[in-house]
């Protein structure tokens, strides 16, 4: 009798656990007046996302589904923790936890999404569904209302089918208080979930998990594209800065870490979804985020173009081993990155670079050359070295931490940081931005244009229109997540204010 009043009291709490999970995140969504479970099924990814996306494209039917789902989350959560209907409760559980399931299944492209940690096949929706299908077929089902059917609604005669333990449900105090016992701790949970509403309810829990693409009806249209070689890109590319960790936080040291912190691999491909969604067709990388973009594209099918940008190996004068990698990597467009350009004309290389871009070419890819002081690119151009697009930082200086222009030397970015505020100090990345954009005004190549903002300090309505506007084919931008369908409407507003500008469109 012992052994069988144990093993009731865990049946009873194990019941009453996954009725809890059901009830509580029935209640989060109770409580929150503007939630809607329009995102979550927006952003499905699994097999099945079309279903979801017809069911999140009509407001008819989510004016059906929002409460239906509430309504089912705590009709199945109360039964399961009170012992009542338990079968009927688990068969709908199972059938709701299945939606969700295939919403976002642990394999394929949205097993980049699961919550918790990484799954394949098995995750907690489907564990908590085969919890529930073994509650189905158990005869013992625990304490609980259930039992005062068997205690008083029993015919002479009749087989009671609930339970196999029929002696233990008797007409006394003490079995009446047991099968009651979970009345008095549902109030108790319930009252403490109700006092924590005051810090706030994680209202993203359970089926609310979202990709973060809810924002792109916000849209105002499709980003125009140019051409670099045969490439078709958005004339607004996402910067693989903010994606690869790296940050231009002047003085303040903490930065990076928290660029680094925020910028899991899952939020990283969140935000490249997004990205695509929003019409962004390009990232330009550094080298050492070839892997993860290679991760990306096989896990979801992606067909992002990838400009990777290179540098040599001057140490063992091997000047072609990081334009291999990423041809083997399946790269879209190699670029040599901007602060070797620099460092090579200044300490007067210029035979690396011209070696480089023509290895780029003769792997038959388009080849881009990067720099950030003007007079890097002036030096190749005047020596016939000359690429198939370049890469500049554009931007005015008209900003508070921009270091004063009578200060301002060649080749400083990337180089020596200064405690002096008068000198360079991670702060200024377009340091002569008027030979800037007279050499972008002449040239007769594409130019993309990076470090537009300034590393932050500029204003993206500011800082787009002066890159477009002094000539920039393309501007290349990190964002995070939360800022790219604000800035996709910022560059759509921007490319139609600056139509007539005076030089003309490249690519």
């Amino acid at each position: 009798m012992k052994n069988n009043t144990a093993k009731r009291w865990v049946i009873t709490l194990f019941r009453a656990a996954i009725g809890w999970h059901f009830l509580y995140e029935g209640m989060v969504k109770l409580w929150d007046k503007n939630w809607s479970a329009a995102s979550y099924l927006a952003n499905a990814a699994g097999p099945f996302a079309g279903f979801y996306h017809w069911m999140a494209d009509s407001d008819f039917l989510m004016q059906i589904i929002d409460p239906l789902n509430i309504a089912a989350l705590l009709l199945i959560g109360l039964a399961l923790f009170l012992g009542v209907f338990v079968r009927a409760a688990s068969v709908c559980g199972i059938l709701l936890l299945a939606l969700y399931y295939f919403a976002y299944p642990p394999f394929g492209i949205s097993s980049l999404f699961q919550s918790g940690g990484s799954y394949y096949i098995v995750n907690p929706n489907f564990i908590e569904s085969v919890a529930l299908l073994l509650l189905f077929f158990m005869k013992e089902k625990g304490y609980g209302i259930y039992a005062f059917k068997e205690a008083f609604g029993r015919k002479k005669g009749r087989e009671e089918p609930w339970v196999d333990n029929k002696e233990a449900i008797l007409h006394t105090r003490r079995e009446v208080l047991k099968n009651l016992a979970t009345l008095p701790a549902l109030g108790l949970i319930g009252w403490g979930a109700l006092d924590n509403r005051k810090y706030g309810i994680d209202t993203l829990s359970g089926a609310t998990i979202q990709i973060g693409a809810s924002e792109l009806k916000e849209l105002k249209g499709e980003l125009p594209r140019g051409k670099i070689g045969n490439h078709s890109i958005s004339r607004l590319i996402l910067g693989g800065n903010l994606i690869g960790g790296w940050a231009h936080s002047r003085d303040l040291i903490y930065v990076p870490s928290l660029f680094r912190a925020y910028n899991t691999e899952k939020k990283i491909f969140e935000t490249l979804l997004l990205a695509e969604k929003a019409g962004i067709n390009t990232i330009n990388i550094g080298f050492p985020t070839i892997e993860t973009m290679v991760k990306y594209r096989k896990a979801t099918g992606s067909k992002m173009k990838v400009i990777c940008q290179v540098h040599p190996d001057m140490e063992k004068k091997d000047y072609f081993v990081n334009i291999n990698t990423a041809i083997d990597s399946g790269m879209d467009i190699i670029q040599i990155q901007g602060n070797w350009c620099d460092w090579l004309v200044r300490d007067n290389q210029l035979d690396v670079i011209e070696k480089m871009l023509e290895k780029i070419r003769s792997q038959g890819y388009v080849a881009g050359l990067a720099a950030h002081t003007v007079d890097s690119l002036i030096v190749c151009e005047a020596e016939g070295i000359i690429p198939d697009y370049y890469m500049k930082t554009m931007h005015h200086d008209r900003y508070w931490s921009a270091h004063p222009r009578e200060n301002r030397v060649p080749f400083e970015v990337d180089g020596e940081v200064y405690l002096d505020h008068n000198k360079f100090h991670d702060n200024c990345f377009c340091p002569f931005p008027e030979r800037t954009v007279e050499f972008v005004q002449q040239t007769d190549v594409p130019v993309m244009g990076f470090k537009v903002l300034a590393a932050g300090a500029i204003p993206p309505e500011d800082g787009f229109e002066w890159a477009f506007q002094n000539g920039a084919d393309f501007i290349c931008v990190g964002m995070f997540d939360f800022q790219i369908v604000n800035d996709v409407n910022i560059a759509l507003e921007v490319l139609d204010k600056v139509k007539e500008r005076k030089r003309k469109w490249h690519g």
